[in-house]
């Protein structure tokens, strides 16, 4: 690997420092979205009032390959050859330049963003757009952090925020440390903002999530990325050094563990 095109040590350092960056973020997106109703704003663009239909169909088996069952599936084997390269012989990481540390670290992000969002999911007893009876549904609205009415209790707990369909595609945004290179990097941070973002729009655009729960859900993978880097020490390595070097005991920089 040409030692010009490696990921400076400051990019990566200054990813790792945005961790209580992200988590006060994360306060403010939900203190913003609790006070405002930009979330009913940005929801009303994607619904026709006249019609009582949303922009997108949810029962449109192309959109639904394409941008849910489709990445879903995509994902998943993502994560198998996260592991078969992570616990596979030395040689195959070695070739691709990566560390086992960083496949880890995105292996154990791609698995802890979808299960953290799924219990996040199970205790906020937050209702989707579709559910609402400003679109059709038959629950009242009410912010993020706010109680129900009283006398206008629903029956049935929500299970929709953060935004869970999203939480596989933004979970990829561990992959952006697999490759020490400036084009791995943003390959990488593209490919789990795009994936991430083309999924929960698809979701916002059918009446699934409001834009609050598809940005909780991003910032979410984003802590836990950088988490999971702290707890392995993958954030305290030094990476001065050409990742595909020689070193004195025959290996490179990115072959040790």
């Amino acid at each position: 690997m040409n030692v010009s095109r490696s990921l400076p040590p400051i990019r990566s350092r200054l990813a790792d420092r945005t961790l209580w960056p992200a988590v006060l973020l994360l306060a403010g997106v939900l203190g913003l979205f609790e006070w405002t109703h930009l979330d009913l704003v940005l929801q009303d663009r994607f619904f026709n009032f006249a019609t009582g239909r949303w922009w997108v169909d949810a029962t449109n088996p192309a959109g639904r390959i394409l941008f849910y069952t489709g990445p879903k599936a995509v994902i998943i084997g993502l994560g198998v050859a996260l592991i078969a390269l992570a616990l596979g012989p030395e040689r195959w990481r070695t070739r691709l330049a990566m560390a086992r540390r960083d496949l880890f670290v995105a292996l154990l992000t791609l698995a802890s963003v979808p299960a953290l969002i799924g219990v996040g999911k199970n205790v906020t007893n937050v209702f989707c757009p579709s559910e609402i009876r400003r679109y059709g549904g038959n629950v009242p609205y009410v912010a993020l952090c706010s109680p129900y009415p009283e006398d206008d209790r629903p029956a049935t707990r929500g299970h929709c925020f953060p935004a869970g369909h999203a939480s596989g595609g933004f979970a990829l945004l561990g992959l952006a440390w697999l490759r020490r290179s400036r084009r791995g990097w943003w390959g990488g941070l593209a490919l789990g903002l795009g994936v991430g973002w083309a999924m929960g729009l698809y979701q916002m655009l059918k009446g699934a999530h409001y834009l609050s729960h598809t940005l909780v859900t991003m910032l979410v993978a984003w802590i836990l990325v950088l988490v999971w880097r702290w707890v392995l020490g993958a954030r305290r390595e030094d990476f001065t050094a050409d990742p595909a070097a020689p070193r004195p005991d025959g290996g490179n920089a990115r072959s040790r563990v």
